[in-house]
């Protein structure tokens, strides 16, 4: 019985078979090539769009010099807190959340300057993954993990405590601006420049300062080879005196971000690099 009922599936099958292949040869070549074609753009197009969500990064990496502070820019981040911890972190900080800010329905400025108008506050907003890690020479492994991930760096320089630490700082942001990982995916780099006291250097100053001091590591470095021997790439043009707007990345230098809660420059750094 059950060879019968086989057969039977077997003739069935044949006849559907023939059937298709006659109603195929009754069709058009063009209409036929055209449908083929169509089918194809069709899951190429799909598989473009799986492969592009695939490598948007979410994450955005924050990094100081060593000594510059606790990493209290990552609670304001995710819980709107000025908590600083006990002491100065020697750990990275990692979570993954929506920007406190961003909690409130009714808060759609940081949305609309971001160019998302349109969107919903709740489920439409992507969760950010935000790493900070200290600038101390053991972790500096750790950054190299963390670089090919990231959608967007954050430097941030103690305004108050920088003239003592301007040459450190530039020699980390200089190695920070010629790795590969950084400049050939051009990963954008907020300065931050932390203000929490009135006898904070301005942001300007801290740019001009920082452009001056990479100029001359830039020309001590390249004057032992004609290759940069420390560094992934070089910096700046020949020539000229170094600024930010040669880097093959953005650099942004905004006004400050403070203890006092007013962070909406780097908010919306985090949120044109990291879109719904």
């Amino acid at each position: 019985m059950d060879k019968e009922k086989v057969e039977q599936w077997k003739i069935q099958m044949q006849q559907c078979l023939n059937e298709a292949e006659e109603f195929i040869n009754h069709i058009p070549p063009v209409q036929l090539y055209t449908a083929v074609g169509v089918v194809l753009s069709t899951l190429i197009l799909l598989l473009i769009i799986r492969l592009f969500k695939r490598t948007t990064s979410n994450t955005i990496v924050f990094t100081r010099l060593s000594g510059s502070g606790k990493p209290y820019l990552f609670y304001q981040l995710r819980d709107g807190s000025a908590h600083q911890g006990t002491v100065t972190s020697m750990e990275p900080n990692e979570g993954s959340f929506i920007l406190h800010s961003e909690e409130d329905n009714g808060k759609m400025d940081l949305i609309n300057a971001a160019g998302l108008s349109g969107f919903s506050l709740k489920g439409k907003l992507k969760h950010v993954h935000v790493v900070d890690v200290p600038g101390h020479s053991r972790l500096r492994p750790k950054l190299d993990e963390f670089l090919p991930e990231a959608a967007g760096v954050v430097f941030v320089v103690d305004s108050v405590e920088f003239l003592p630490n301007c040459r450190p700082a530039s020699e980390y942001l200089y190695e920070i601006l010629t790795k590969a990982s950084v400049v050939k995916k051009k990963v954008p780099v907020l300065l931050c420049t932390k203000v929490d006291k009135v006898t904070a250097h301005t942001a300007e100053f801290i740019r001009k300062q920082l452009e001056k001091e990479i100029d001359k590591l830039h020309t001590s470095r390249t004057a032992l080879s004609d290759a940069d021997i420390f560094n992934e790439y070089t910096l700046g043009v020949s020539g000229e005196p170094f600024a930010f707007s040669q880097c093959h990345n953005r650099v942004i230098v905004p006004e400050a971000c403070g203890l006092t809660g007013e962070i909406s420059q780097l908010e919306k750094f985090i949120r044109e690099n990291v879109k719904p």
